[in-house]
Formats: structure tokens, C-alpha cells, sequence
């Protein structure tokens, strides 16, 4: 009973913050906007989902799955949405207008940094 309930409640939270995800990805001005909400609302919603799905699990090589994922999603989320928006930046995808600080401006230019290298 117990375990039914906290299963319904985390897959519900889950749902909710994955649905916050999608709703940032429609709704913010820019890429970098977008791209922090899918990942960090999206990340931790389906951590909760599948942590849900996990305690309705009997078998263990099972929730050993679903940890797996969680796992992965936290290690490579992070990472991509990171590298996807240091490269926005470089190639000049333009910011909102409501952006107040970009703490990139400054940030050289890796092309000319390789070449002050050799």
C-alpha cells in the first residue's frame, strides 16, 4: 500500500516536471534558455518516473535496468546539453533580448588560441 502510493506519487512528479520540460522547450526565447530546460527538468523527471517504476519492480535484474538509466541520463544529459551550448555561443546563435549577462564574451577564440599554440 505504502509502496503503491510513493510508486503513484514519484511517477506523478515525474510526469509533472517532464511536462515543465516540454513546456520550456515551446516557450523560452533562445537556445540557451531551451536548452537548460530540457535538461535539467527533463533529467530529473524521468529520474523520478523510472525511480517510481523501480519500487513496483520485483526482479531485481530489472530495477538494476531502470538504475542503469537513471545513471546514464544524469552522466550524459549534463554533458551534451554543456557542449551543445558552447557551441551555440561559438557559432553566434543569438541570445534574447532579455538576456542581461554573457559571461561568454570574452571567452577566446579556439581557432586563434590553437594557432598562438604552435
Amino acid at each position: 500500500m505504502i509502496a503503491d502510493i510513493a510508486s503513484a506519487l514519484l511517477i506523478v512528479l515525474g510526469t509533472l516536471l517532464t511536462l515543465v520540460a516540454a513546456l520550456g522547450l515551446v516557450r523560452l526565447p533562445d537556445f540557451f534558455a531551451r536548452g537548460h530546460a530540457a535538461t535539467k527538468a527533463a533529467t530529473l523527471g524521468l529520474s523520478l518516473t523510472l525511480s517510481g517504476a523501480a519500487i513496483q519492480m520485483s526482479n531485481r535484474g530489472d530495477v538494476a535496468k531502470l538504475a542503469l538509466a537513471v545513471i546514464a541520463q544524469f552522466l550524459t544529459a549534463p554533458v551534451a546539453s554543456h557542449l551543445l551550448g558552447r557551441t551555440a555561443h561559438r557559432t553566434g546563435i543569438a541570445l534574447s533580448e532579455h538576456t542581461v549577462l554573457d559571461e561568454l564574451v570574452d571567452e577566446p577564440d579556439p581557432t586563434t588560441v590553437a594557432k598562438d599554440l604552435k
